[in-house]
């Protein structure tokens, strides 16, 4: 997964630039669509664990030609970012004290300005040599077992506390106090009204007084509780909401969760192109039909319209998954993926993009048969790679597949 996560980032730095990449890792559906393409467990929350820490390791020794600095991450990972952010402004001369604030700032929203049952337990914190970033947190309820992803984006922010995220990634659920909503501006103002009327010893008084008992809550409580929130967040006036993604909770890959006809579009495309872009690749033994498929879908990973994936189920077909679904990692196909991609990307460097370009052409083959192409079942395609398990060196936290299993 660090290779491969690595790779298809230096792809998209290539072909869009840094920026695009931030803007990509903000969108809840492309991040968990991402997650899945590398084979880790296509719903789970794992994927952000997962999707940060390869992307940390495996842009690190590539962060002084790419311009990419990934920091942070789960539980004292997260603690160490405003350092790393100084030491990332050491080396480039970006204001590293100012990340360091941004940082405190956005945990401190998703911690305490919104108040949903959620614990932050992950901040990751991506940050360009332009100065442009974008954070990935992630809080856990441990009651219900559930988690929730909250997306950042420097570019188009004016506040931290006014409808501030790209994206917020859960199932809307239970009373929560949310003090960024849109709607949420005149409990701001009240609580800053009341604190500069009271001090802090006045809001202690005025808290007591509610609850008729003593108490000393933090000024956060004293907000207007919104209720059960919308299916997206309530945006400032005259800012789009951003997207909102709720993940299953099952673990197998179902029909319905995958769009059949854009996964027999990626197949079809992969058959007619893979022959005629991709011919010394199929001359190598082990290399075949397969890893072309999987070719297909990495790149609608890295070319893809946002509105592609909907759907990020679709993208597991690619490398399968690590908890065997929808069927067991093929590690010979995934490391012909990571062989291709990275020549790919060191001949692009060198001027000679024709395998990057032929990547793209798979992606735009896709997108031009997608509503007229037919294929078979996504139940059919899964028996047919869980059949074929052995051969491709399938894999999974169960062990090697063997052939019958």
């Amino acid at each position: 997964m660090v290779r491969l996560g690595a790779v298809i980032g230096e792809a998209v730095v290539q072909h869009y630039g840094r920026d695009e990449l931030l803007r990509r890792l903000a969108h809840p559906f492309w991040f968990q669509s991402f997650g899945a393409v590398m084979g880790m467990d296509w719903h789970s929350s794992g994927i952000t664990t997962s999707v940060i820490g390869a992307l940390k390791r495996g842009l690190a020794p590539l962060s002084g030609e790419l311009g990419i600095h990934v920091c942070g991450g789960r539980g004292r990972h997260s603690r160490r970012t405003p350092d790393e952010l100084a030491e990332v402004g050491a080396r480039t001369g970006l204001d590293g004290a100012a990340l360091a604030r941004a940082s405190r700032l956005v945990a401190k929203v998703d911690s305490a300005a919104v108040q949903d049952g959620f614990d932050l337990y992950l901040h990751g914190f991506v940050v360009s040599d332009d100065g442009n970033w974008c954070v990935i947190q992630q809080g856990m309820n441990g009651d219900r077992r559930q988690a929730r992803r909250y997306h950042w984006l420097s570019e188009g922010l004016e506040s931290f506390v006014d409808a501030p995220h790209a994206a917020i990634d859960s199932r809307p659920q239970g009373d929560i106090v949310n003090l960024t909503d849109g709607r949420a501006a005149p409990s701001r103002a009240a609580q800053l009204d009341l604190l500069r009327d009271t001090g802090p010893d006045g809001l202690s008084r005025e808290w007591a007084r509610l609850e008729g008992k003593p108490a000393k809550p933090p000024p956060a409580q004293m907000a207007l509780d919104l209720g059960e929130p919308p299916a997206r967040t309530s945006p400032a006036p005259g800012r789009p909401a951003p997207p909102h993604l709720v993940m299953p909770a099952h673990h197998d890959v179902r029909a319905e969760n995958v769009s059949a006809t854009r996964l027999h579009a990626a197949f079809a495309a992969a058959a007619e192109r893979g022959p005629e872009d991709f011919a010394e690749l199929l001359l190598t033994p082990g290399v075949g039909a397969r890893t072309v498929r999987a070719l297909a879908l990495v790149a609608e990973v890295v070319h893809g319209a946002p509105c592609r994936f909907a759907d990020p189920a679709r993208f597991s077909m690619a490398h399968g998954g690590k908890d065997r679904h929808p069927y067991p990692v093929p590690l010979k196909v995934y490391d012909q993926t990571i062989r291709v991609l990275k020549t790919a990307v060191a001949n692009a460097r060198l001027g000679r993009d024709d395998e990057l370009a032929a990547l793209k052409r798979l992606d735009d083959q896709a997108r031009g048969i997608d509503r007229v192409i037919g294929g078979p079942s996504v139940d059919e395609v899964i028996a047919e790679e869980r059949l074929l398990s052995p051969s491709y060196g399938g894999r999974s936290v169960f062990g090697w597949e063997k052939p019958g299993s």
